[in-house]
């Protein structure tokens, strides 16, 4: 099967090619390689991506390209005919967003359009795409539900992500185009991005520097291992929505719809104290960090927690990797990669 992946060189992105690589799929990568964060380390994805298309004999196909170019983008659903797409390519990033709106509505409003009209074009039998647990805003009944409000965004890439969800629902009702959208929460991992947390903590801890601990340390994050992240999209990209024609328009579910369109948090659901996870870096790095402790950011939230029983009832599988076995993983490839 082909199945085109948005955001290859990206971290998620490069593990879902990785595993479809590695199980014959063949992958059409899309990305443009921006500099938000260092283009080495993409760059690095790409070479083992290619390194394992040709010890496993899987076709892999890469093109740089941004979203908003919708010309390439339909060029590569027609000459290449994926079946599936996993579309993962964002300006990612909350922060960032505060300061660079303009960004993340033409990557992921902009951009996300025209992945729909290509879906649409070319008949795809499902698209699957990444929102993010940001939706959820101000929420702070725990753990966060489909079935909740997503009315109240703290942050502009927060907006972006709901938008996504908004956009999808009307191309699978207006088009029957089977799609799902997954709500991440905070996934690490070896290969991770060096603006999140693990990597910011791990690189200043070992170079001896201070990390920046918001909130004073009173946050909670449902921290999600990469390999169950991959797990639980394979699975949802494989089973495709229908329409449901039992959806109940006087009390409307949220997280269903009557178009074939679902949307699902894949989360730990056990969620950690920030200074805990500081603590499993530092023993497991076996140094202590310098902390400094800054005040909340208007654009963060305090706590995240996902309730995945959708998701268990819908794949039958449940992330599970505790935060100690997935920051060792992530640890050794980082002494690895970059020799210390």
């Amino acid at each position: 099967m082909k199945v085109l992946v948005t955001g290859a060189a990206g971290f998620i992105g490069y593990h879902v090619s990785s595993y479809l690589l590695e199980n014959g799929y063949e992958v059409i990568g899309y990305d443009n390689l921006n500099s938000y964060y260092d283009v080495t380390l993409k760059k690095a994805r790409l070479v083992n991506l290619e390194k394992i298309s040709k010890t496993k004999k899987s076709k892999f196909y890469f093109f740089k390209e941004n979203l908003e170019n919708f010309e390439k983008l339909n060029d590569i659903f027609s000459n290449y005919q994926p079946k599936r797409v996993i579309h993962l390519a964002a300006q990612a990033g909350v922060r960032y967003s505060v300061e660079n709106p303009y960004t993340y509505v033409q990557s992921n409003v902009v951009g996300f359009l025209n992945i729909l009209e290509c879906c649409k074009n070319h008949n795809i039998e499902h698209l699957v795409y990444a929102s993010s647990s940001s939706v959820y805003g101000g929420n702070t009944k725990l753990p966060f539900s489909e079935m909740d409000s997503v009315d109240h965004p703290v942050s502009i890439y927060a907006a972006t992500k709901k938008s996504n969800e908004l956009m999808a629902h009307t191309y699978s009702h207006l088009f029957n185009l089977p799609a799902t959208g997954v709500r991440f929460f905070t996934v690490y991992g070896p290969w991770g991005r060096p603006d999140m947390a693990l990597f910011l903590f791990t690189k200043a801890i070992v170079e001896n520097k201070p990390i920046r601990i918001f909130n004073n340390g009173k946050m909670i994050r449902d921290f999600t291992y990469i390999s169950d992240i991959v797990q639980s999209l394979v699975k949802i990209t494989n089973k495709i929505p229908t329409k449901n024609d039992q959806f109940d328009h006087l009390n409307p579910n949220p997280a269903k719809s009557w178009a074939p369109h679902l949307i699902f948090n894949i989360g730990n659901s056990k969620p950690v104290q920030l200074m805990n996870y500081i603590l499993a870096i530092e023993e497991i790095l076996g140094k202590k960090a310098i902390k400094n402790y800054v005040e909340m950011q208007p654009e963060d939230v305090v706590a995240t927690s996902a309730d995945t029983s959708l998701l268990n009832e819908w794949i039958d599988y449940k992330p599970t990797t505790p935060i100690e076995l997935g920051i060792r993983q992530f640890i050794r490839w980082y002494k690895d990669f970059y020799n210390v």
